[in-house]
C-alpha cells in the first residue's frame, strides 16, 4: 500500500508540472505541440540520469515511476500524432514523430552518460 502512495505523490507533482510547462510552451512557441515534445525530452534525459544513479526503491517509486511517469506523456504524444494524421498534416506528423522518438532516445542516453560522468 505504501508503494502506491509513493507513486501517487510523485505522480501528483509530475502531472501538475507537466500541465504548467506544456501550457506555457504551447502558448509561446508555434512548433506543433512543442510543450509535449519539450516535457518528454526533459523527462527522457532525467530518467536516463536517475537510472544510472541506482536510486533506493523509495526514491525510484517517487521520482522515476510516479513523478516522471506522470510528467512525461506518451499517450498525449500519440493523441497529438493521431490528430495530425486526421488533419492530413503528414509533414508535421512525420517531423513530430521522428523527432520525438529519435531525440527522446538520444536524451535518455545523454542523461545516462552525464550521470555516469558525474558519479565517477
Amino acid at each position: 500500500m505504501m508503494n502506491f502512495l509513493l507513486v501517487a505523490v510523485g505522480g501528483f507533482f509530475g502531472a501538475i508540472l507537466r500541465a504548467v510547462i506544456s501550457k506555457r510552451l504551447n502558448h509561446t512557441y508555434r512548433f506543433v505541440h512543442f510543450g509535449t515534445f519539450a516535457v518528454n525530452m526533459l523527462g527522457s534525459f532525467t530518467l536516463g540520469f536517475l537510472v544510472n544513479m541506482h536510486l533506493h526503491t523509495t526514491a525510484n517509486l517517487i521520482l522515476c515511476i510516479g513523478f516522471l511517469g506522470a510528467f512525461t506523456t506518451f499517450s498525449t504524444f500519440k493523441l497529438e500524432s493521431l490528430t495530425l494524421v486526421h488533419a492530413k498534416q503528414w509533414k508535421q506528423f512525420l517531423v513530430y514523430s521522428i523527432l520525438t522518438y529519435s531525440v527522446g532516445l538520444s536524451f535518455a542516453f545523454a542523461g545516462f552518460w552525464v550521470a555516469k560522468i558525474y558519479l565517477t
